[in-house]
């Protein structure tokens, strides 16, 4: 979405105000999601220990969807997020898809937060009603991103850190318990509990697919480091400094976390809807730490739904300034923040509240929306490669001059597909999942009638226009300044 207008006056632009620290710290926060520390305890009961393999090739395949579009992102600066690659690169269509679909993905992904969110408020607040959880995050997270995007940085920063403590903590008292032989009415803490309990594969085939269900849920936001591109200092060194970091973050938080938990505890003792990370402090005798394990949880859903706020309001702001989403939508503040945009968003949020009422089963609702939210995310992620697939065709002198280049090229992107392909899979092989999976093509089906609705206005077909010059200028740009440093 280019943050030109067509208008007469000039409208201010998103400023880049996001340095290194923010960039790596939200990559990370963005790695780590509620999907772990609520969603594992189910993951685990499915898979067995073979949920470690599971997070492994999650993560593998991201990585190569991550690299696809870094290096799209730094062909053209004037790309301000991926759905700008995709308009241009695909096709207005494809712009107005990826957008919308990635805004509806954060809604549900802040529902979903919102729910866990309240899930976890009761069982530290035994008796509080559901809605003053749910409306406090929300008032607390709309306050926070008003202010600057700075302030969003510095309150994901912080998230973030807690959430890799967290962990940290975990994975250290949990090699503790291990190397000092603890005991427990489960048995000894010890890695042989990673076998011992009807082998690495105990559910056999099925088991281990039922693990992709719930696991990929919990990288939903991997690819949120591409939406702080236009806010970003430096994008040419801190946005490959942040996705590179991606499989040292999957093997440390994923997997070195999962090791840990099932050798201190057989996975036979883990249950859906119970937090594996609280369940192991507990254990170890540490009351306040599995207290503290609590709010952390907390603080890791707000950090979610905080990316999910920040995320949805740049999309709807890019679709306004293309023409794709009501004008007002594209206005910003003072404080250059698309203040309009965050409202809508936390609106919506609130619908979280509604339909835990609705459903009277926190598990169940999470389940739901999670599902729903997965497969809209795979859709986007899709884009992003059908998109890398279109630049290597269409501007094969851009890749050439990459110094940011996806490994592994056009063959590994079918790989990747052919996962995705398998993930749509798995999830129809199992009721709830099914249900929901049925259910999501409806949103692509209220998308295709508004498109057919907006694509041949004027208003929207000049903004395009516009939208293609800026990024024509940027290229031109970008080659005067790659002429002026060989020169040199």
């Amino acid at each position: 979405m280019t943050t030109k207008s067509t208008t007469s006056h000039q409208e201010p632009h998103l400023e880049r105000q996001l340095t290194n620290r923010h960039i790596q710290l939200i990559a990370i926060g963005g790695a780590i999601g509620t999907g772990l520390f609520m969603g594992s305890g189910k993951t685990i009961s499915a898979a067995g220990p073979s949920v470690i393999f599971v997070y492994m090739i999650i993560g593998f395949m991201l990585f190569f969807v991550m690299r696809a579009m870094g290096e799209l992102l730094l062909s053209n600066l004037n790309y301000k997020s991926f759905s700008d690659f995709a308009a241009d690169l695909l096709g207005p269509w494809a712009g107005f898809f990826t957008g919308w679909t990635y805004w509806f993905c954060w809604v549900i992904t802040g529902i979903a937060d919102v729910i866990a969110i309240a899930g976890y408020s009761k069982e530290l607040w035994p008796g509080l009603p559901l809605w003053i959880p749910g409306l406090a995050t929300v008032a607390i997270l709309l306050l926070l991103n008003l202010v600057t995007v700075k302030a969003f940085g510095e309150t994901e920063f912080w998230f973030a850190l807690i959430k890799i403590i967290a962990i940290a903590a975990l994975i250290i008292v949990g090699m503790f318990m291990i190397f000092t032989g603890f005991q427990s009415d489960a048995g000894p803490a010890t890695f042989t509990n990673l076998w011992s309990h009807g082998g690495m594969f105990p559910n056999e085939f099925m088991g281990f697919v039922a693990g992709f269900q719930i696991a990929v849920f919990a990288f939903v936001g991997i690819e949120l480091v591409g939406t702080t591109a236009a806010e970003a200092k430096d994008p040419e060194k801190n946005l490959p400094k942040a996705i590179n970091s991606i499989p040292i973050r999957v093997l440390l938080f994923y997997v070195g976390a999962l090791i840990v938990l099932m050798s201190v505890t057989p996975w036979t003792q883990f249950q859906a809807g119970q937090s594996p990370f609280i369940a192991m402090f507990s254990l170890a005798g540490l009351g306040a730490a599995a207290t503290v394990v609590n709010l952390v949880v907390l603080s890791s859903a707000m950090s979610s739904a905080n990316s999910g706020i920040y995320s949805t309001s740049r999309m709807v702001y890019g679709l306004a300034q293309e023409g794709d989403a009501p004008s007002a939508f594209g206005a910003l503040s003072r404080r250059k923040v698309p203040q309009n945009a965050l409202f809508l968003s936390c609106v919506l949020l609130l619908s979280g509240v509604v339909l835990m009422y609705a459903g009277q089963d926190i598990g169940k609702a999470f389940d739901m929306v999670t599902t729903v939210s997965a497969v809209c995310f795979v859709f986007v992620w899709s884009i992003i490669l059908a998109s890398y697939l279109a630049f290597r065709r269409r501007r094969p002198h851009l890749h050439e001059a990459s110094k940011y280049r996806m490994p592994g090229g056009v063959p590994m992107v079918w790989v990747v597909f052919a996962f995705f392909a398998f993930v749509l899979w798995a999830l129809t092989t199992q009721p709830d999942t099914l249900l929901a999976l049925l259910a999501t093509p409806l949103w692509f089906v209220i998308l295709g009638v508004a498109w057919l609705a907006i694509r041949r206005r004027p208003a929207h077909l000049a903004r395009y226009a516009e939208f293609q010059a800026d990024l024509a200028r940027e290229a031109e740009t970008s080659k005067a300044r790659e002429l002026e440093k060989v020169q040199k």
